[in-house]
């Protein structure tokens, strides 16, 4: 199985796509192979705050092998809702610096080869063929590489400085396929009633959570969610306070939560505005399986 990278500098960097590329070979993919750390990062580039705390590679590191111990026992997919919101606390981004691809392909090449090869090895989708990782678990979109999809999760779906939200939606998987992709849900109370309809229990299979990701996607081609469920204007500095913290934080807690900015939550009432909308869409939605699902339980009876 793939290893920890023999060598690791004291800082993060950046590592282009072409550069990346390179190092996605079957032996990798398949989990047969290590990264050659010196080579690759030979071939990287500093971050633009590479002297700043935050750019210090060993807390990742430590995150990445404290979660790969803590759930070597159970499902890997489990380790996603531990990690994502320590994650997302630990390198105090900004949107702007976490849309750089090529932080997301450094992570997942010169910090945590092992840790991707880990968690999204795949069984093989043909007999005699080894079980794989998708190359864009290593290089790819925000909502599919391995580190970019838990960092865009803990953004999106924190509420404020509180991360008990993204728990809650990275347990779910289709969370990551489905409602991670919807532009909609940059819009908070849209966020936190999906949040909500899911710890009331609207929503509890994946079938659900696609159906209604379908539906809010729909509705919003004609209801303007900004409008019928105002959020609170933005302000920044509360943000830039917190990444400015970074510099004397200690490490993230690894049993509570930590705590994201100190940002003002998304309006109850827009949210429980949109909860009771949504909850409405979801039951006119046609959710897959779902007749088939009540044809039994009336047989059953």
């Amino acid at each position: 199985m793939t290893d920890k990278p023999n060598h690791l500098p004291e800082r993060l960097a950046l590592l282009a796509d072409l550069n990346a590329a390179q190092y996605l070979t079957e032996g990798l993919l398949t989990g047969k192979e290590d990264v050659p750390a010196i080579a690759l990062n030979k071939i990287t580039e500093p971050l633009p705050h590479a002297e700043e705390g935050r750019a210090e590679l060993e807390p990742v590191r430590d995150l990445v092998d404290d979660a790969m111990h803590g759930f070597r026992d159970g499902k890997v997919t489990a380790a996603d809702a531990w990690l994502a919101p320590r994650l997302h606390a630990t390198l105090r981004l900004s949107r702007r610096e976490a849309a750089d691809r090529r932080f997301w392909n450094y992570l997942a090449l010169g910090v945590a080869p092992d840790y991707v090869v880990w968690r999204h090895l795949s069984k093989a989708k043909k007999a005699g063929e080894p079980p794989k990782v998708a190359a864009t678990r290593f290089r790819g979109p925000s909502d599919t590489q391995a580190f970019a999809r838990l960092w865009w999760a803990a953004e999106l779906f924190r509420n404020g400085s509180d991360y008990a939200p993204v728990v809650t939606v990275c347990t779910n998987q289709d969370m990551f396929n489905t409602a991670l992709r919807l532009d909609v849900i940059d819009h908070r109370p849209t966020a936190q009633a999906m949040v909500r309809l899911i710890e009331r229990g609207t929503v509890r299979t994946g079938r659900d959570v696609n159906a209604l990701a379908a539906a809010i996607n729909a509705s919003a081609a004609t209801l303007m969610y900004d409008v019928v469920a105002p959020d609170s204007e933005r302000d920044g500095r509360p943000l830039r306070a917190w990444i400015e913290a970074a510099e004397w934080a200690p490490a993230v807690p690894r049993r509570a939560l930590p705590d994201g900015p100190n940002e003002e939550k998304a309006p109850e009432t827009s949210v429980a505005a949109l909860v009771d909308h949504f909850a409405e869409l979801l039951a006119g939605a046609p959710v897959r399986g779902k007749a088939a699902d009540a044809e039994t339980k009336t047989d059953e009876t």
